[in-house]
């Protein structure tokens, strides 16, 4: 348990570090105003729109990575458990 605690840690860690990079040069107009959630410019290049679409690729791998590692292995090994005493 305590392996897909730490990769469950690090999927977060990494991912959500990646997320506040992007956040940070895309969506912060200003230390006074909302930070890493403001709204995103509107003229952006190629590079900015990729940008852009990284930054929710990591939220959204940040959490379901976190939630696979820490919730959802988990619950299969004890399902495969549960089932193999059933047989025995």
């Amino acid at each position: 348990m305590a392996d897909e605690f730490a990769k469950g840690l690090g999927v977060m860690m990494v991912a959500g570090l990646g997320w506040m990079v992007l956040s940070g040069w895309y969506t912060t107009p200003g230390f006074e105003e909302a930070q890493l959630v403001g709204a995103p410019p509107e003229n952006l290049d190629m590079y900015g729109q990729i940008a852009l679409v990284a930054r929710e690729a990591l939220f959204w791998f940040a959490i379901i990575g976190a939630l696979v590692f820490w919730v959802l292995i988990p619950a299969i090994n004890r399902y495969r458990g549960d089932t193999a005493e059933d047989g025995d």
